[in-house]
């Protein structure tokens, strides 16, 4: 089944190019069915880009999916035009009485900064409490991961030494649990982050149950309330070219940034990308939309609480 994304969406034609069936909302309005509502606060600079890679990742599923995109009001993008923002993206103020089956809050580039330095942080606390009784699972990714984790259970985050750059091996620690169907005993999954979350924070608070980690990266997935909330601390919605575009901008910029770790065939950036994380990257997020999404929330939109 289709992706029901906004009317002109630059996502659309290009995931058209990649055989992936998108629809837009006027052709969406003539199926008869109730799609899943899924709404994305999307914190990461350049928008278009990761709507592109989310929407990729949503669309493998047989549920129609009807995406909405949330902004913040104390935050001006600078990263993308704001013809773009001002046609796809609507102020939390007008959405807050709205409620949706799904949520996926990005990750941003201030999680070098303490939580409440963050300019736009009393909007994103009010958004996550919010979450809470207008949506039935959200998916919190990297730095909303920890902000998340910071806000609701008090979980700190920590510097590291250098910044955690690469494609590291995982496993899941629950490998019955409905996230992980289909997963194999290891899985990759792409990391580009200066900070960490700890598991034996996680392990203080028992309503968080720790789903998967990596002995280089350390805490992956994490769970609370019976799965209306988990926080990623990877990128499983990577592109590619990710990575190397980080890489290259960095080096340009004369950063000190060392090589993205089992990323480039034979670690030479001329040879190009070995990618071995994008099958587990559809599987969560089509696990989550199923089993935690789908298969939890109500038929009435109204009665999520």
């Amino acid at each position: 089944m289709p992706l029901n994304l906004p009317d002109k969406l630059p996502a659309i034609e290009l995931l058209k190019e990649e055989n992936i069936f998108v629809i837009d909302n006027s052709r969406a309005t003539q199926q008869d069915i109730r799609p899943l509502r899924i709404v994305v606060l999307n914190l990461m600079p350049l928008k278009i880009t990761t709507e592109t890679d989310l929407v990729r990742l949503l669309s493998n599923t047989p549920l129609q999916v009807e995406i909405a995109f949330m902004k913040i009001k104390s935050h001006t993008s600078k990263n993308t035009p704001i013809e773009h923002m001002q046609a796809f993206y609507t102020d939390f103020e007008k959405m807050r009485g709205e409620k949706y089956d799904g949520m996926i809050v990005t990750g941003a580039p201030v999680e070098q900064m303490d939580f409440e330095e963050v300019t736009y942080w009393d909007e994103i606390m009010e958004i996550f409490d919010w979450a809470r009784t207008h949506v039935t699972s959200t998916l919190y990714i990297c730095w909303a991961a920890q902000a998340g984790l910071y806000h609701h259970y008090g979980i700190p985050k920590h510097a590291l030494e250098k910044k955690m750059f690469g494609i590291f091996e995982h496993r899941p620690l629950q490998p019955l649990h409905a996230i992980f169907r289909g997963f194999d005993d290891v899985f990759y999954v792409p990391h580009s982050r200066h900070t960490e979350v700890r598991k034996e924070d996680i392990q203080k608070v028992p309503e968080l149950t720790l789903l998967s980690e990596s002995d280089e990266a350390g805490v992956h997935l994490v769970m609370a309330r019976g799965g209306r909330e988990f926080f990623v601390t990877g990128h499983s919605e990577y592109s590619p070219l990710t990575l190397d575009t980080e890489y290259r901008r960095d080096l340009g910029k004369g950063l000190p940034i060392e090589m993205p770790r089992n990323y480039y065939v034979d670690n030479d950036p001329d040879r190009g990308v070995m990618v071995r994380w994008r099958a587990h990257a559809n599987l969560l997020f089509s696990n989550w939309l199923n089993y935690f999404v789908y298969q939890e929330t109500p038929y009435d939109i109204n009665d999520i609480r």
